[in-house]
């Protein structure tokens, strides 16, 4: 696989809106997303709060109305399953189980061995491909498939249905939306979603899950993402992409040609620019992070000599940073690692340029 050239990298760069969530549901489901990658300051989510005081006869009243849709124990939650295929309950059915799901560790197995339930879930993603192009996606139809989404990372996170999941390579199926362009919230809010899932896999140290990546397109959209996402959007791509970076495979892949090795130092460069004015310490940790990484091969240490930008060799980020002794021993490691700029150099690309793909061919490659 080739990122190509620098222009077409810019030609292809999406320009995502800021990520903001239009009401409780949504907001709640952002939560479940991001909420269990761990190191991205999310929150872990929890039973929504109710939207309205009600008295204990009312309440009563509801639970008994509400009784089908309530997973309470391992039997009720046998049902709300296999009601996954009815197509007439299944919305409901999707809200309830996302909501659930951090309460049955096995809801994972159970969904994947459920005959039709993962079928229903993948109906589910493909029905609003047509609502892609033109983007005509509305908030409820992008909160149901987010609702979906939600049951399809937690089968990527449990153990034993992780591998099953990319076998059936069910990850490929979310690329359409991370590939999507429209600003609008409903759209922000599926890409954050989707991003919640790779996540999820990438946070298990898998190498299995990394080379399955490597083969696909999660890089260049990823990169995308992360140079023109929301702050969360932006965030949990980079996340994304230092797990990669840190698998052994990974870091040979994208050192093994100056061009893929330009189009990852050229984003994160263009991040740490965005950061100076409105500097993120939960972004930023993860951009130095994957400096850093890269700093660990030896030829794109030399290029990094000249390519670090210098707002990270300076004190640009030192008000910013003064809390977090973590980013500050991994960007002090970084400038010791990298050493000096040559005279008149820093802060470019221009020392990319001296890369030659054959000798950065470190490890295996996919093409």
């Amino acid at each position: 696989m080739n990122f190509g050239s620098s222009d077409a990298q810019s030609n292809s760069y999406s320009n995502l809106s800021g990520l903001v969530v239009g009401g409780p549901q949504q907001q709640q489901q952002q939560q479940i997303q991001v909420g269990g990658l761990g190191g991205l300051g999310g929150t872990p989510a929890n039973t929504p709060p109710s939207s309205s005081t009600t008295s204990p006869a009312t309440n009563n009243t509801t639970t008994t109305t509400n009784n089908s849709n309530n997973a309470d124990t391992i039997d009720d939650l046998h049902i709300l399953i296999l009601q996954l295929t009815n197509p007439d309950q299944r919305e409901s059915v999707l809200l309830e189980l996302s909501k659930k799901r951090e309460s049955f560790p096995d809801l994972a197995p159970i969904l994947w061995h459920t005959f039709g339930t993962v079928s229903a879930l993948l109906q589910e993603i493909v029905s609003i491909y047509p609502l892609l192009t033109p983007p005509t996606l509305t908030a409820h139809a992008s909160n149901r498939v987010c609702n979906a989404l939600a049951l399809l990372q937690c089968v990527a996170s449990h153990p034993d249905t992780r591998g099953l999941f990319l076998s059936a390579h069910i990850p490929l199926y979310l690329y359409p939306f991370l590939n999507t362009q429209s600003k609008s919230r409903p759209f922000e809010y599926l890409r954050l979603t989707s991003l919640g899932v790779i996540g999820a896999l990438v946070k298990m140290d898998d190498a299995d899950v990394i080379n399955f990546l490597l083969q696909t397109e999660i890089i260049p959209l990823c990169l995308r993402i992360m140079e023109a996402g929301s702050e969360l959007s932006k965030t949990v791509a980079t996340f994304i992409v230092q797990k990669i970076l840190l698998d052994d495979v990974g870091l040979g892949y994208v050192c093994a040609t100056a061009e893929r090795f330009y189009a990852v130092s050229t984003v994160l460069n263009n991040m740490v620019g965005s950061l100076v004015l409105n500097p993120s310490v939960r972004l930023l940790k993860h951009i130095v992070r994957c400096y850093l990484r890269l700093s660990d091969n030896g030829r794109a240490r030399d290029a990094l000599k000249q390519a670090l930008p210098s707002s990270l060799r300076d004190d640009t980020f030192a008000n910013a940073l003064r809390d977090d002794s973590t980013v500050t021993k991994w960007l002090n490691q970084l400038l010791q690692t990298v050493g000096n700029p040559p005279e008149g150099g820093g802060g470019s690309n221009a020392g990319i340029a001296n890369l030659s793909g054959p000798s950065l061919m470190v490890g295996p490659t996919s093409n």
